[in-house]
């Protein structure tokens, strides 16, 4: 983060390293290091105490205890094992003494060539770890040890007292050696240039920089790792929050056209027509949202709201007001059936007034177009004459929305569906079909806890619809344990009878479509520990529908959904389940995101382990949608005490989405909050955890906000400047201008 000279200097150079060559190669390799300062801000991830110094006498059994004594005697032994058949194993069996009992230390393998040289009878020396029973003898199993060269207590007090750290290693490098390389570089620590400005780390009591490294890597004490972590912590969220305040206010510079709604226009006669009146909570956004389409800088705005919860209604206000303003609006979806569905749905809404330049066109009306890549060319070239002639108002599609070919009249909003799905250079590249830069409204159905949200999307505000429509119904959601109780599974497909036979429809999602590969080489992925303990594959859909149209299901009207389908095929999929032609649709998760089908009230979600949370809360959504309750089914085969069991348990428990995502990024972590949706690269955040941290986040969001109000340039704030220089490498700065 905040590297200067000094700290810029390469681990690895060809005339003299800091390090030796080959620990430098690993470090760069490895763990992504490579320089002193990358290394000074590779942060212990624990701390291991060596415990008091215990006596022989009374060791505890199974804690980790310190002990000075002198070695009795040591003897190698040979066996014969599992891996070594012909006797070719070896043991070394240590006794020492400090007179006022013995212990026994054993050392395995490989390992035991050093203790056999260094540990000789008479040596005095440390020795550190956890205490175990074998053969009804206590004994410590492949001890940590220093040897006591020349008899000085301070040593031995100062070594047993200390909190060793333990750093993100890796199987070339151990924690230790990491501990000994930063040892040769923290004197360079003095050199940090601090990036907050000193008087917000005197206001908040916070220590120095190059303090706070040199405690971090050798706290005296438990104090003094606090006070280092509290110091790193605001370095992180601040100048993050100062990239995203600065991306900020270089927005609000930018020009963009003001729109405002015709008084009787567009809008007007469209909220006429609608057949109930809006939420509250759609009435406010949808007031913040005119309020920024009012003003002559871009909106960046993040609309999320729960499944259900009405999104799509206010981002088609939100472009109806651009169409009675004269520009267009342009809605990006991440999947062709979800464009589709987006247009069937909307021109559905708007009725005649979707019908511009047609007969039974009313005066205020225009012309919605649908744009994919899957189009005939004659429907592709009319609507792309209807946009660069400014006929269509509204135009809905997938990123065939950005080739170079589609040009728009005047582009005034871009509305983009499921963020998350779409890389950066895609939205950018919508952004600059507009003469000046178009409002941008971004949505996501994937609750957001609010920290993420001040730092993933920063840039920009955000408005939540956390309330559901009338009429929506309750989702009861239940884990099946198909291994345990396979009786359970059998009800579940009984409890789909029922509702088919009550005149609603089902749906029964599967991880896999099961046509692909199986062979586990060519996946290349690594598989989790979860996995690897169940060596079968994901369900398939191709294999699950089979055996239910010809088992537990027979007689119904079973059809398939999948993603390698051709667009047409799911098209005409979709409507036949839409119709109510269908009873039972087994698909992938192309239905997680925006498939409405009031008539289906119940899902089956075959392997749930093997889906995020966030994404079962998505899943499940699609059911409830009508009037009859929803019911949702997790069927799992991972046993009762797995973490996947309690993630399925958490899940039923709740249909509240935030809760949820809270979870959700509990366990899989943040995952790089700037850079990760591009480039899959480490964390910038070390010791900063966006859902424990979220006070420190508010207010480093604050503070840098009024930092860089008074000083956009951070012209009397070099060492912020350099650490932003470090955080926003190239690539991150790119994320951040497209954001």
């Amino acid at each position: 983060m905040d590297l200067v000279p000094a700290l810029e200097e390469p681990l690895k150079q060809p005339l003299k390293s800091v390090l030796g060559p080959a620990t430098a190669k690993v470090m760069a390799e490895h763990l992504g290091l490579h320089t002193v300062g990358d290394l000074l801000h590779h942060y212990p991830r624990r701390y291991e105490e060596r415990g008091q110094l215990t006596h022989l006498a009374d060791l505890p059994m199974d804690e980790h205890v310190t002990v000075v004594a002198q070695v009795a005697d040591a003897r190698l032994h040979s066996f014969a094992s599992a891996k070594a058949p012909r006797g070719k194993g070896q043991r070394l069996e240590v006794t020492i003494t400090d007179g006022s009992g013995r212990l026994q230390l054993v050392f395995f393998g490989n390992g035991v060539h050093k203790p056999h040289k260094d540990l000789l009878p008479g040596t005095r020396a440390m020795f550190s770890g956890k205490v175990s029973l074998f053969n009804r003898r206590l004994q410590l199993a492949h001890p940590a040890y220093e040897l006591l060269r020349g008899d000085s207590e301070e040593s031995v007090e100062t070594w047993a007292g200390a909190l060793i750290p333990i750093y993100p290693a890796t199987a070339k490098l151990e924690s230790w050696k990491i501990g000994k390389a930063v040892q040769t570089v923290l004197p360079s620590a003095q050199e940090a240039l601090d990036p907050l400005p000193d008087s917000l780390r005197e206001g908040r009591g916070l220590v120095p920089l190059p303090e706070a490294l040199l405690k971090i890597h050798r706290p005296q004490t438990k104090a003094d790792v606090a006070g280092a972590r509290d110091r790193l912590k605001w370095d992180e969220a601040f100048v993050l929050q100062v990239a995203l305040a600065r991306r900020r206010h270089t927005d609000a510079q930018l020009p963009a056209v003001a729109r405002r709604p015709k008084p009787d226009g567009l809008l007007t006669a469209f909220d006429d027509r609608l057949p109930f009146t809006l939420t509250e909570g759609q009435r406010k956004v949808s007031g913040e949202i005119f309020d920024d389409l009012a003003t002559e800088h871009p909106m960046h705005r993040l609309l999320q709201g729960e499944v259900g919860s009405g999104k799509t209604l206010v981002a088609l206000r939100a472009m109806l007001a651009t169409v009675d303003a004269g520009g267009q609006a342009a809605m990006l979806a991440p999947t062709e059936v979800l464009a589709q569905q987006h247009h069937r749905s909307i021109v559905e809404m708007m009725g005649e007034l979707a019908e511009g330049g047609m007969l039974g066109g009313t005066e205020h009306a225009t012309k919605v177009v649908l744009l994919t890549g899957s189009m005939g060319v004659a429907a592709r070239r009319q609507a792309m004459l209807d946009l660069v002639t400014g006929e269509a108002g509204v135009v809905i599609g997938t990123h065939a929305l950005i080739e170079d070919k589609v040009q728009f009249h005047d582009l005034g909003l871009v509305v983009v569906d499921e963020q998350h799905r779409f890389g950066v250079e895609q939205r950018d590249a919508l952004r600059g079909k507009g003469k000046q830069p178009p409002h941008l409204l971004v949505m996501t159905a994937t609750p957001i806890p609010r920290t993420v949200a001040m730092t993933v999307f920063g840039d920009l505000e955000t408005s939540v619809l956390d309330q559901l429509p009338a009429g929506r119904s309750p989702i009861a959601s239940h884990v099946v344990p198909a291994a345990d109780k396979p009786h359970f599974l059998a009800r579940a497909w009984e409890r789909v009878r029922e509702e088919v036979q009550g005149g609603h429809q089902a749906y029964v999602v599967c991880p896999r479509i099961g046509d692909e590969e199986d062979d586990p080489k060519k996946s290349g992925k690594k598989k989790s520990p979860e996995d690897e303990a169940e060596k079968r594959p994901p369900l398939a859909v191709l294999d699950v529908a089979d055996h239910l149209a010809n088992g537990p299901l027979h007689g119904l009207r079973v059809e398939v959904l999948h993603g390698r389908m051709h667009p047409d095929d799911k098209d005409a999929v979709m409507r036949r389940f839409a119709a109510g032609d269908t009873d039972v649709l087994v698909a992938t998760t192309v239905i997680e995101v925006g498939v409405n089908v009031p008539n289906a009230t119940a899902m089956v979600i075959m392997d749930a382990d093997r889906f995020g949370v966030s994404q079962l809360h998505q899943l499940r959504g699609r059911v409830g949608r009508g009037s009859a309750p929803g019911l949702c089914l997790l069927v799992t085969e991972m046993p009762e005490a797995s973490a996947a069991r309690q993630r399925l348990g958490a899940v039923a428990s709740t249909l509240d989405g935030f809760e949820l995502s809270r979870l959700d990024l509990e366990q899989r972590r943040e995952g790089d909050v700037l850079g990760q949706a591009q480039s899959g690269a480490r964390t910038s955040l070390r010791v900063l955890a966006v859902i424990e941290d979220e006070e420190i986040i508010a207010e480093a969001r604050e503070e840098a906000t009024a930092v860089v109000a008074a000083d956009p340039e951070l012209t009397g704030l070099p060492g912020l400047r350099t650490a932003l220089d470090a955080l926003l490498d190239a690539e991150r700065e790119q994320y951040l201008e497209m954001g």
